[in-house]
């Protein structure tokens, strides 16, 4: 069964900087695409990077010059570097992976998610 286990969340001042982690568990995945959504509280989800295989990451404008995703695919992990970190930044952050298990359909998967506060 396939999990995104998400890590390094947690309270920075505004101007810091956090390290997102997300490791996908399964045997012979296949992934099309790692990324990362946000949702603070009374909003909807919304992308905030995204990185196909062999593609080029997409950022949401609000990020784009501040984050960074990467990927590291032997460990079937995505990390997101966040710095300039703002309050509006705040938000419980999800990770997702669109892949598909051996003899599987590719799907969609979530993480549980990771709270960010960004706060003085």
């Amino acid at each position: 069964q396939v999990q995104l286990v998400e890590s390094g969340g947690g309270l920075v001042q505004p101007g810091g900087s956090l390290r997102l982690s997300c490791a996908a568990s399964g045997s012979g995945l296949s992934i099309n695409a790692m990324g990362w959504y946000r949702q603070a509280p009374g909003k909807e989800r919304e992308l905030v990077a995204a990185m196909p295989s062999g593609g080029k990451a997409d950022y949401a404008d609000s990020v784009k010059g501040r984050f960074t995703i990467s990927r590291d695919d032997v460990k079937n992990t995505v990390y997101l570097q966040m710095s300039s970190l703002k309050p509006e930044d705040t938000a419980v952050y999800y990770c997702h992976a669109h892949l598909k298990e051996p003899w599987r359909p590719h799907m969609d998967y979530w993480g549980k998610g990771t709270l960010v506060t960004v706060s003085s």
